[in-house]
């Protein structure tokens, strides 16, 4: 009876100690496994937040700060209409600064984005937008000779609902001391390597190369600096057919071509169109390619 009790205890005591090692080894074993059911959690994609920019101008004496601002609809370079009431004030107090310094310029700065198309005459779709904003500027009373252009790349933009809110920014500065002597190298270089646009009558549409937009964008900066300066667009023909039509046929050219200008907001009264039909060909009118190059208009300052 006793040697069966001390087998029994022995027994209980197995039972005891391979409960405890089974408990705290392979319990812990487990718990490194990693289950292989399949998740039915979905990753979700935070949609990025559009951006805004504010009418924020501070410096030179002036300081006007407001959430409101010029907005622009994807690739388009016409602002949306009407502006806001805070906007048009801070517009009305630049307005009266600058008349009040004429030694300070506006910098008007247009952002656009590498997903943007372009179809404006200027070399981007910034600068587009800051020549519209610098038109309502003069509008309003700001000489177009204290306002400054330019465009920036800004692919950050993020539109909300097809629009870009706030797509410009500005800054008030000293005009610079050289603006007379880069006026007259901007002149003579837009003379020397005039404008010149070969195009049929028949054609609805006037298409740029990158070194033709930019040659749009220096003649629409002279002519707004210098208050008396024009811009000459002269229709020229082969001599195919009679001269009296041919020069009827120049004039509608440099009238197409003004237009085209005027579009892209370069002021009517900046413009002078006229015609010299076939009186003063480049290339002989023996051969179509010489009739194509004698059938042009050129666009150059006066």
């Amino acid at each position: 009876m006793t040697r069966t009790i001390k087998y029994l205890f022995l027994m209980l005591i197995t039972i005891v100690v391979g409960t405890y090692f089974f408990i705290t080894c392979c319990s812990e074993c487990g718990a490194g496994v990693t289950s292989t059911a399949p998740t039915t959690e979905k990753e979700i994609i935070k949609e990025p937040s559009a951006t805004s920019y504010p009418f924020a101008i501070d410096g030179n004496g002036f300081a006007y700060n407001t959430n409101d601002n010029y907005n622009f609809n994807v690739s388009s370079h016409n602002f949306l209409t009407p502006l806001s009431a805070d906007l048009t004030k801070g517009i009305t107090g630049l307005q009266s600064h600058l008349s009040s310094n004429a030694n300070n310029v506006i910098n008007v700065t247009g952002y656009y984005t590498s997903q943007e198309e372009n179809n404006t005459a200027f070399p981007n779709l910034g600068l587009a937008r800051a020549n519209s904003i610098k038109n309502d500027l003069a509008s309003k009373g700001i000489p177009t000779a204290q306002i400054n252009t330019q465009g920036k790349l800004m692919d950050e933009m993020i539109p909300k609902e097809g629009t870009y809110w706030g797509a410009a920014s500005f800054g008030l500065v000293e005009k610079s001391a050289t603006a007379e002597d880069e006026l007259k190298a901007l002149y003579e270089k837009i003379n020397a390597d005039p404008l010149i646009l070969y195009f049929n009558t028949a054609e609805a549409s006037i298409h740029l190369d990158a070194a033709q937009r930019q040659k749009v964008a220096d003649i629409s900066r002279y002519l707004d600096k210098v208050s008396d300066a024009t811009a000459s667009v002269v229709g020229h023909t082969d001599a195919t057919g009679q001269a009296s039509t041919n020069m009827r046929l120049g004039q509608d050219r440099a009238e197409f071509a003004k237009n085209y200008l005027m579009q892209n907001g370069i002021a009517a009264d900046k413009i002078i169109a006229t015609s010299k039909g076939q009186t003063q060909p480049i290339a002989t009118n023996a051969t179509e390619e010489g009739r194509v190059k004698n059938r042009r208009t050129v666009i150059t300052l006066k």
